[in-house]
């Protein structure tokens, strides 16, 4: 009868339990001899078993997981499942008297059994479901390699099928609208391949250092996964994408994808119309005619508290303020667009800001980067509409130091100048500040969009924004 408990049950007599010193000379008989093997490049002892080479548990562990589920042993490695019976008759498990699986497959091999008080598991059988090489005294692991790039179109997704000769570390990364699968310590030849498919036209491979990369274009407003498959004699990795698979990106990725923009107008009083209202209104508008998510702290009965503006704040990805200054007896004057400086409140952005950063922690809390280039782009904006803006940094505002994107605080004027307050009058002005915020905070979520996921629809928002009609101070378009 076979003892395999995939064929039946049993029970199974002690293990035979045989001291070093007999083991070392045999015993009388017996035919079991201790011996030296190189196990993937490690030197470990191995026991010769009846003229069969086996190795303990212990020596196998740093290469294999190794799991014993009652009477069987479950090993997994390079990608492949074995579940070996334990038989106590040592002669009878270095014969194919048992039944041993390989993956799915049931097959007649040597199977584990006890030695000196440890399981031992039969090299040949390992490799046969390894797929190493192996001879007496060396069980070597082939080297990881792709051997073939194919693929097949369908009408809602592609798939692209990556054969290799076995198990290998597969790192998956989107990179703006670029899916790439890394293949750690793995070769393959370098080649742009293409395809039938209208979702993944073509994928390429390149080598880059010992680590292989494939990688290819995902359609807009579509999911993709990637997953592997093992066969018997290697293992295979799909990826799959089209606009028929969900989008099912890590959730802070969303935020990339729906980004929110806060409006933060403070209320100046003796201005004759609420100039800083106006202006936040107004870009609020364009925004969110375009597709952008946009809150205001005020309109112009209701305001929120300042735990709810700075919780708001916390929120953002694009938080700007809009101010007027109000010195006394001061011939200050023109807009001015201020950068937060100094430490934050939060210790997880100053720890982000300082360079601790994790993976995908840019998307949440950006560097000091992420300011200037608003900075800049919103002055761009601005001498675009003809209004000449300073720039300058502010230390001590607590909604510029939390907000952990880009957080700015435009100074539309002074209000003891009669130039600022004559020019805020006018409705020239006020259209060339609005458009001025609409315009630049659009390019700087769509910039980054593209460059860190895929934002179904950021391009065509900016171009509504860019040529949606609106027109610049003096009538230019």
């Amino acid at each position: 009868m076979n003892p395999s408990p995939l064929c039946g049950q049993r029970r199974w007599a002690r293990p035979l339990l045989l001291s070093a010193g007999l083991l070392a000379a045999g015993l009388a008989g017996a035919q079991i001899t201790l011996g030296k093997l190189n196990l993937a490049g490690k030197e470990v002892q191995s026991v010769n078993l009846y003229g069969a080479e086996y190795a303990s548990r212990a020596a196998l562990e740093g290469l294999l997981d190794i799991e014993r589920q009652g009477d069987v042993m479950r090993v997994i490695g390079m990608g492949h499942t074995m579940l070996l019976p334990i038989d106590t008759d040592q002669v009878r498990a270095t014969t194919d008297f048992n039944t041993v699986q390989l993956d799915t497959e049931r097959v007649k091999a040597r199977t584990a059994t006890w030695v000196n008080g440890m399981v031992h598991f039969p090299l040949d059988t390992l490799a046969r479901g390894l797929g190493a090489e192996y001879r007496p005294g060396n069980f070597k692991l082939a080297a990881p390699q792709l051997q073939s790039v194919s693929s097949r179109a369908g009408s809602a997704s592609d798939r692209l099928v990556l054969d290799l000769n076995r198990d290998v570390t597969a790192k998956v990364e989107l990179r703006g609208a670029q899916v790439r699968i890394i293949l750690k310590n793995t070769t393959g030849k370098a080649q742009r391949y293409t395809t039938r498919g209208a979702f993944i036209p073509s994928a390429e491979v390149k080598q880059q250092a010992s680590d292989l990369i494939v990688s290819f274009t995902l359609p807009q407003n579509s999911g993709y996964r990637v997953y592997p498959v093992v066969r018997s004699g290697g293992t295979r990795i799909v990826a799959d994408a089209g606009p028929g698979i969900p989008q099912d990106f890590p959730a802070v990725l969303e935020r990339v994808s729906k980004p929110l923009i806060v409006l933060d107008p403070t209320r100046v009083q003796d201005m004759g119309r609420d100039v800083t209202l106006e202006v936040a209104r107004r870009s609020a508008e364009l925004l969110s005619k375009a597709g952008w998510q946009v809150r205001m702290t005020r309109d112009q009965g209701t305001a929120l508290g300042q735990n709810q503006k700075l919780q708001l704040a916390r929120q953002s990805d694009v938080y700007l303020a809009l101010d007027m200054g109000r010195f006394t007896q001061t011939s200050r004057g023109g807009v001015t667009v201020y950068e937060g400086s100094g430490s934050s409140p939060s210790k997880l952005i100053n720890a982000v800001r300082g360079g601790q950063a994790a993976p995908y922690s840019p998307l949440v809390i950006s560097d000091t980067g992420g300011s200037r280039r608003l900075s800049e782009l919103l002055r761009g904006e601005l001498r675009s509409g003809g209004v000449t803006a300073e720039q300058d940094t502010l230390r001590r505002m607590l909604t510029l130091s939390e907000a952990p994107q880009a957080a700015l605080l435009l100074e539309l004027g002074w209000t003891g100048s009669a130039q600022d307050r004559a020019n805020l009058a006018t409705e020239a002005r006020l259209q060339a500040l609005s458009v001025a915020v609409a315009r630049s905070v659009a390019n700087y979520l769509t910039a980054r969009a593209a460059n860190a996921s895929q934002a179904s629809s950021s391009a065509s928002i900016t171009q509504t924004i860019l040529t949606g009609g609106l027109t610049r101070a003096g009538g230019q378009p």
